[in-house]
């Protein structure tokens, strides 16, 4: 078949032609069994439970960052020539840069202490069959794009950046993919806009021309709303805490009590020193699987939780962000104390959640403007983007609803006798 086309919500269509070699490698990097499994991740985690139609795939995301990237590269490539010889590094860095993720994303890198960047890395290097295609179409291409993954090394600045920067393809697809499964209305980016801005700095780095401004101000303070209002919602939370209970509490009973399959038990309790295969053997399916058999563990606590999670019964948590540390955990303190009163054990059911969220951080790749004669850092050109360099610290405490009547009271007084 000489051309494929991928129907995509956000995107509409997103065709690959094989008489273009570097097109040609993405539909075989694609239909590797790496590249497949993704179709098992769901791209938010747990959040289909406070979302339902949060049900798209880390494979429609992948192939939605490298469409992005190949559009920002063509835009690119007439200012810079340079950039035509580096499209196989772009095209296989954009589609494969989440091929390291474990099951539900990102909440596996808290539920089993793996890194999916360094996953990433590695299998991009070490897999055969990614290895095999990705050299095929060039000798040193597997070594570089895992460098790129890695160490955000690479022979063009660009080229990093559309990779890996706060204004990456990975960033513009998941904000608008995001917002349409989840049924926000905040991910209306001007892709357009924002591509067409795009130009390369003296230094040869990407910048944005100032007629790009507002677009990309209204993708930063779209991110900040988003982590607010989806990626750190109240339930979400909780259902994110559920799940590191969970494997956590597998992992303290050992292999003795806690059923799991050769893979699993790789994932439970070798996971620093785990196989390729054992990594690759593991998705949304098999885990959902091995949480669905441990309702019938024998451990009451590993069974709870994991009928929780499974039939949302969930947990309740309160936004404490405002209280001092001290306060968060007298909290915590009396949410224990209250759950053992009603024989609840609070081991399992009593926890503070706490993330921060940084919108914009301008010394961690921070986009600059460049009009032709200046270039300007983009906090010190607009008010609104150096407003968002303050992050937000989130905290809630979690507990269960049949503590509620009488926990609520407890945090009040602690409140006020802290004022």
């Amino acid at each position: 078949m000489p051309t494929r086309t991928y129907y995509d919500p956000v995107h509409q269509s997103i065709s690959l032609n094989s008489s273009i070699p570097e097109e040609m490698m993405v539909m075989e990097l694609i239909d590797s069994s790496p590249f497949q499994r993704l179709r098992r991740i769901k791209q938010l985690g747990p959040a289909y439970l406070t979302f339902h139609g949060a049900e798209s795939s880390r494979f429609t995301h992948s192939l939605g960052a490298f469409h992005l990237a190949r559009r920002a590269s063509n835009h690119l490539c007439k200012l810079d020539s340079k950039l035509k010889s580096h499209k196989f590094i772009l095209y296989g860095a954009a589609l494969l840069h989440d091929i390291g993720h474990g099951p539900l994303s990102h909440t596996s890198e808290e539920m089993f202490g793996i890194n999916h960047e360094e996953w990433t890395a590695k299998l991009i290097k070490s897999n055969k069959e990614i290895v095999s295609i990705l050299n095929k179409y060039g000798m040193n291409n597997s070594k570089e794009i895992s460098n790129l993954i890695k160490s955000r090394e690479a022979p063009q600045k660009a080229i990093i950046s559309l990779i890996s920067s706060q204004l990456d393809c990975d960033r513009l697809d998941y904000l608008i993919r995001d917002s349409y499964s989840t049924g926000t209305r905040y991910g209306q980016l001007d892709i357009d806009r924002i591509i067409s801005a795009m130009i390369i700095s003296p230094d040869g780095d990407l910048a944005i021309h100032p007629k790009g401004l507002m677009a990309v101000e209204h993708y930063l303070l779209l991110r900040n709303l988003m982590y607010r209002s989806i990626y750190n919602h109240r339930l979400n939370e909780v259902c994110n805490w559920l799940l590191e209970q969970i494997i956590k509490t597998a992992r303290n009973l050992g292999p003795k009590i806690v059923w799991a399959d050769k893979n699993m038990r790789e994932w439970l309790w070798n996971h620093k020193e785990m196989s390729i295969d054992s990594f690759l053997s593991n998705d949304d399916t098999i885990t959902g699987y091995h949480i669905s058999r441990w309702q019938e563990s024998i451990s009451e606590n590993l069974s709870n939780l994991c009928k929780r999670f499974l039939n949302r019964n969930l947990l309740k948590a309160l936004n404490i962000s405002s209280f001092s540390l001290e306060i968060r955990l007298e909290a915590l303190a009396k949410a224990r104390k209250i759950s053992e009163k009603y024989s609840i054990e609070p081991d399992i059911s009593c926890g503070l959640r706490e993330q921060k969220i940084e919108s914009y951080h301008p010394y961690k790749y921070g986009l600059r403007l460049w009009d032709g004669e200046k270039l300007e850092a983009l906090e010190k050109v607009s008010p609104l983007v150096d407003r968002l360099i303050v992050p937000n610290q989130s905290s809630w405490l979690i507990y269960p609803k049949e503590i509620e009547t009488e926990l609520k009271p407890e945090i009040e007084s602690l409140k006020i006798k802290h004022t």
